[in-house]
Formats: C-alpha cells, sequence, structure tokens
C-alpha cells in the first residue's frame, strides 16, 4: 500500500491468541453450556412423557378459561365463563402457536403442553445461575438444578395448561435479573445495567398480566426500584427505564385483559374483590386470612421434604442478620414480601368452597417453591453442620407451629370437607393415600424426608451425591404417582363423561347452548369438544333453551332422557345422554 493511504488507513490487527487458561475456559463454558442444552432436553422429554396421556382440560375451571382466552385472541368464538374467577390473557399469549397450528381441540390441547414443557424446563438452567451466585460449583448447581426441576411443583402442574406451568421460570427469571441489577459492580455498562432492570420489571409485570399473583410482584418490585434510589445505589435514569418498562408492560396487560372480560364474562365475574375487601376489614376475616396463609406456607414445607423450609429459614436469617450486604438484605426481604404477599392475599381473596384445600393449598406458592427448594438444598450441601442442625430445627418448630394453626383453625374440616386430588399431588405420595387428607401424617414423612438428607449429608464418602440422589428420587417418585393417580385417571374418565364427538358432527353447530344445572365440570368440558361453536348459559328450569344449533340438559334422576324437554321445537332429537359420576345430561340437536 503506497505511504499516503497507509496513513490515512487504520492497520487491522488480527485477534490475539487466547491464552492457555483462556482457552480452558473457554472450552469449559461450551461444556457446561451444552450440558444445560442436554439437561433442559431432558426435562423437556420428562414432561412430554408425563403428560403424553393428557387430552382434555381438567383443572377446570382454569384450564378452559385460558384456552377460551387464546381462542378469542386468535379470532375464535366466545365462550361464557360468567360469575367465575377471570382467568387474564397473558399466559394465553403463550398459547396462540397452539391455535395457528392446529383446529382440533385435541391437538391444540397437546401442542399447548408441549409449550408448558418448553417453557418449564428453563427452570433447570435459571436453578443452576442461582446456585452458582450461591457460590456452588458447576457440578453440584447442575445436580441440584436438576432436582429443582423435577419438584413435582414444576413439573405436575406442566401436565395442564395452567400458568403454574410458567411462573416458577418467571420467578426464577426476576429473582436474577433483580439481583445482577441491584449488585452490578460501579464499572458495569450501564446499557447492561438498564437492561437488566428493564427486564426484571418487564418479567413481574408480564406475572400481573397472566394472574392476579402479579400484583404482589409489582408491588415488591416497586419498593425494590424506590429503596435502590434512596440508597443510592442505583441513579434515576436505569431505575426510571425499569419503572417505565414494568409499567408500559403491565398496562398492555391491563388493555389485553380490559378487552377479553365482556368476551368471556358478559354476566359477570366472581368479585374477589369483594371477598379480599371484607377480610381485610373485619376480624373473623383475619382469622381466615392468617390460617389459610399459615396453611399455604406449611404445604410447601412438607411437600418438598422440609428443604424448602430450610431455605425460607436461611433467607429469613439473611434478611435480619447484622452483617447482611444492605443489598442483598433488601433481595432477601423482596423474596420474603412475596411469599407472605402471594400467601395472605389469595387467602383472603378465596371463595368459601367447602373443600379441605382451601385449608392447606400448595399451588399459590408453587411459583417461589423452586427457590426456596434451591436455596435450601444448597445450605445442605455447603453449609456447616451446627448452621445445618440450627436451620432443621428452625424448620421443624416453623412446620409443626403451620400445622398446629391449621388443626386448631380447621379442626375436623379437614376430614369432613370434600377432599379433592388434584389439590395434594406431593401430600397424597407422602402419606400413600389418595382418597382423605392427613396432617399430621404428612407432617411427619416430610420432616423424616428433611432428617434423612441431613445424615447423607454428614456421610464420610459420597455424602453430597447421596442427598442429591435421595432428591432427585423423591421428586421422580412423587411426580410419577401423581400422573399415575391423579392426571391420567382425570383426564380418562371426564373424557368418558363428556365426550359428544361420537354422538354429533360438533363442526357443523355453529353455537352450543349449556343448562347452568349441569354440573360445572361437564359444562365446561361440553364447551371445550364444541370447539368452534360459540358457547352460551341458560337456566332452564326458568328460562327456554335459546336458538342455538346444539342444547345440553340437566338430565334428573328418574325421568326419562326424552322428558327433559316437553316443549322441544318440532324436528328436535335426542342426539346423546349420560349418566355418569360428576353428573347427568342429555344432548338435543336442532334437525
Amino acid at each position: 500500500m503506497p505511504a499516503t493511504e497507509a496513513a490515512t488507513v487504520p492497520a487491522v490487527r488480527r485477534p490475539a491468541r487466547p491464552t492457555g487458561p483462556e482457552r480452558r475456559a473457554d472450552r469449559r463454558f461450551r461444556h457446561w453450556g451444552l450440558l444445560l442444552l442436554l439437561g433442559w432436553a431432558a426435562q423437556v422429554a420428562v414432561r412430554l412423557w408425563m403428560s403424553s396421556r393428557q387430552v382434555m382440560p381438567v383443572a377446570t375451571p382454569d384450564e378452559t378459561g385460558y384456552l377460551f382466552a387464546a381462542r378469542v385472541l386468535t379470532g375464535g368464538p366466545e365462550a361464557d365463563l360468567s360469575y367465575g374467577t377471570v382467568y387474564r390473557g397473558g399466559y394465553a399469549l403463550l398459547l396462540l402457536p397452539a391455535f395457528w397450528l392446529a383446529g382440533d381441540p385435541v391437538a391444540v390441547y397437546r401442542i399447548c403442553l408441549v409449550i408448558n414443557a418448553l417453557i418449564s424446563a428453563a427452570t433447570l438452567p435459571l436453578a443452576y445461575l442461582m446456585l452458582r451466585r450461591m457460590r456452588l460449583s458447576r457440578t453440584w448447581s447442575y445436580a441440584l438444578g436438576h432436582a429443582t426441576a423435577l419438584l413435582p411443583a414444576v413439573v405436575f402442574y406442566a401436565e395442564f395448561v395452567l400458568t403454574d406451568a410458567v411462573l416458577p421460570v418467571a420467578v426464577f427469571g426476576w429473582l436474577l435479573l433483580t439481583h445482577s441489577w441491584l449488585t452490578a459492580p460501579k464499572g458495569a455498562s450501564p446499557v447492561r445495567v438498564a437492561v437488566y432492570g428493564a427486564s426484571a420489571g418487564m418479567v413481574v409485570a408480564y406475572v400481573y398480566a397472566s394472574h392476579s399473583r402479579g400484583i404482589i410482584l409489582m408491588v415488591v418490585q416497586a419498593c425494590v426500584l424506590a429503596v435502590a434510589v434512596l440508597c443510592r445505589w442505583r441513579g434515576w435514569t436505569p431505575t426510571g427505564i425499569a419503572a417505565a418498562a414494568m409499567g408500559a408492560v403491565a398496562y398492555a396487560g391491563m388493555k389485553l385483559n380490559e378487552g377479553l372480560l365482556p368476551r368471556l364474562y358478559p354476566g359477570g365475574d366472581n368479585n374477589l374483590a369483594a371477598n379480599l375487601e371484607w377480610r381485610l376489614t373485619h376480624w373473623d376475616g383475619y382469622g381466615w386470612t392468617l390460617s389459610l396463609g399459615t396453611g399455604q406456607i406449611w404445604y410447601q414445607i412438607v411437600a418438598t421434604g422440609g428443604v424448602a423450609g430450610v431455605g425460607l429459614v436461611t433467607i429469613a436469617v439473611i434478611a435480619v442478620r447484622r452483617g447482611t450486604p444492605p443489598r442483598l438484605r433488601v433481595l432477601a426481604l423482596a423474596m420474603l414480601a412475596a411469599i407472605a404477599g402471594i400467601a395472605f392475599a389469595t387467602s383472603a381473596a378465596l371463595p368459601v368452597e367447602w373443600r379441605v384445600g382451601n385449608y392447606v393449598y400448595g399451588r399459590y406458592l408453587a411459583c417461589v417453591t423452586p427457590v426456596l427448594f434451591a436455596v435450601g438444598a444448597a445450605v445442605l450441601l455447603r453449609a456447616t453442620l451446627r448452621t445445618v442442625l440450627w436451620a432443621t430445627a428452625a424448620t421443624v418448630a416453623v412446620a409443626v407451629m403451620a400445622a398446629s394453626v391449621v388443626q386448631w383453625y380447621a379442626g375436623d374440616v379437614l376430614s369432613r370437607y370434600t377432599y379433592t386430588l388434584f389439590d395434594f399431588p406431593e401430600t397424597s405420595f407422602l402419606t400413600w393415600n389418595w382418597t382423605s387428607f392427613h396432617l399430621w401424617r404428612a407432617t411427619l414423612a416430610g420432616l423424616v424426608l428433611l432428617g434423612l438428607a441431613v445424615v447423607a449429608a454428614r456421610l464420610p464418602r459420597h455424602g453430597r451425591a447421596v442427598v442429591v440422589g435421595l432428591l432427585v428420587l423423591v421428586n421422580v417418585a412423587a411426580v410419577t404417582t401423581a400422573t399415575i393417580e391423579i392426571s391420567r385417571p382425570l383426564s380418562r374418565n371426564l373424557a368418558a363423561y363428556s365426550d359428544l364427538r361420537d354422538s354429533t358432527d360438533l363442526d357443523a353447530q355453529r353455537s352450543i347452548a349449556l343448562d347452568w344445572n349441569i354440573p360445572w365440570m361437564l359444562r365446561l368440558s361440553q364447551f371445550y369438544w364444541a370447539w368452534n361453536s360459540k358457547g352460551t348459559m341458560f337456566d332452564a328450569r326458568w328460562v327456554p333453551p335459546p336458538q342455538a344449533d346444539l342444547v345440553v340438559l340437566s338430565w334428573p334422576k328418574n325421568v326419562p332422557a326424552h322428558m327433559t324437554w316437553r316443549n322441544a321445537p318440532p324436528g328436535w332429537r335426542i342426539v346423546a345422554s349420560r349418566r355418569t359420576p360428576e353428573g347427568d345430561w342429555v344432548a338435543w340437536r336442532r334437525p
């Protein structure tokens, strides 16, 4: 090159070859990245196998609420879910590809479960990242990440079209992103810090768009942002960006849900806000709220063999202990506030349903269970014997006190009210009983498992491996028995009780009307099978059936099927009738 050109064109330097340690670090990164990818794929396979025999929504009305919301968002027909709980549209957005790829209800449902599996399996890499931040080695972080991702609270609910399939991933993501935003060093890139904060805000806002539990997380995140500004850990600009991102996504979610309300709840919803207001303004309401919230915390401890209890105690100690770094203290307090807020707010809003699950329930806090479990497992593996014994004793005390509160408030209700097997996948396994609930037997079984884990961790050789193996074994056994004893029979039986496809051409029915007097599980299942039909409700005792193509009526005992509609219009005929343990019905079709 001529000298004049060489003076004006910058020289292009070849990148320096990495040194020996850098090359080894690169290889390790690729090695662990590949292992995480393979582990994620294995977790997806586990979930797909567990849900392989699911053909229809059985966790009603929740599943049907999300499915119908997604159907409306893709331009499909409306469904009347009036006077029920509002199921938000954020989670339904994730299901849209299923509706674009298939039109048959079973195919749509199965694709939705595949979407669940792909997202739920991300619990593994997120748990791995969190355990690494807790200073566990890559090997033990990877092993415990698998144990965490195999929790029944993570896998079992991924077998259904429920927000609980994705919320644990969202909570993990929010916690990691907020931690990165709070603890980023002074020299960190401002763009990276802003991305951390904005991403954390958008995650909690998405949870708000998907479920009312997101309101709690948004309040907690707003408090974290306020503290970060007041303590001058973060400036106004990165904090403003984080708040603006959270607000924008929350506003979009609010408008989305406002658009769905009149199309799915034309008669209004069950007004859970009124329950919340009453219980927070009356002494009786406080008793209900505090006892039921305590029951939720009890369930998390026992259902994880006490490990989540160790995690909860550890986070509480971090929050109050002298010497804890202030930013870590704020994060621990945020986690405790989220747990308490979800447990007690959902209990306050819960309607009286005369079921055991009102008093001890694990699903609302299932979104935080993997975090608590991962923290507790890390303590068992790397803490000193004195610390482990102290944490174990505190966990036992909390579990026994929580069980005592449940026993005091609920009393014999635990044996008299309706036992819904779907509510108790873990405790049914611990007590080996799928027909009734046993508070103290489940408590004892969970604490015995914790004791075994503590003893195994102190074995002179391979103690850590034994603990991880025990946790994986228990989780796999619990979720497998839950699948065999709960989800598969539910799907098989409800399909037999409600499927209309062999009786009439449902694709030819433009609308379907169902009698309010049919049990709600069967009503919503009928709506599901009539996938391309607009669904409406009516009360056959007082109102004549509307002008629909297919009418499904309640079938009283000792009444012939043809007498269920004595004034049927000319030409209408019965196409199906069924007496089932869930309820009896007769389907009439227009000529």
